[in-house]
Formats: structure tokens, C-alpha cells, sequence
């Protein structure tokens, strides 16, 4: 189950302004790419960091999967 925040983010407030009509259902599906894009390449780059700082490999990525094994 997803917790209801009790106020809405930082975020939540920004949108609802800049969003405060009605868009078409194909415009509401291209809102919800674009984020999904924002918020993944976010990721990717804090992992790009994470192996950068670590000096992680494919080798790296070899040895933890044969140690679950």
C-alpha cells in the first residue's frame, strides 16, 4: 500500500501551478514519459558516480553475482 503524504512536496505544488487545466490524454501520457525519463537519468548518473568513486568494473559486477550464487 502507498502512504498518502500529509502535504503535498515541493514538487506536488510546482506542477499543480503549472497544470492547473485540463490536458488530453495523450499529453498527460507524454507528461508522465518525460518525468519518467527526468527521474531515470537521475539514477543512472548517481550510479555513474557510485562506479566512478568506487572504481567498480565489470568485474566487479561478475564477482557479486557469483557471490549470491
Amino acid at each position: 500500500m502507498i502512504a498518502t503524504p500529509k502535504r503535498l512536496t515541493n514538487l506536488q505544488l510546482e506542477l499543480i501551478k503549472y497544470f492547473s487545466y485540463d490536458v488530453s490524454e495523450k499529453e498527460m501520457l507524454d507528461i508522465k514519459q518525460m518525468l519518467s525519463q527526468y527521474f531515470a537519468k537521475r539514477v543512472m548518473d548517481r550510479m555513474d558516480d557510485l562506479w566512478d568513486k568506487n572504481d567498480w568494473s565489470d568485474d566487479t559486477m561478475d564477482e557479486w553475482l557469483k557471490a549470491d550464487s
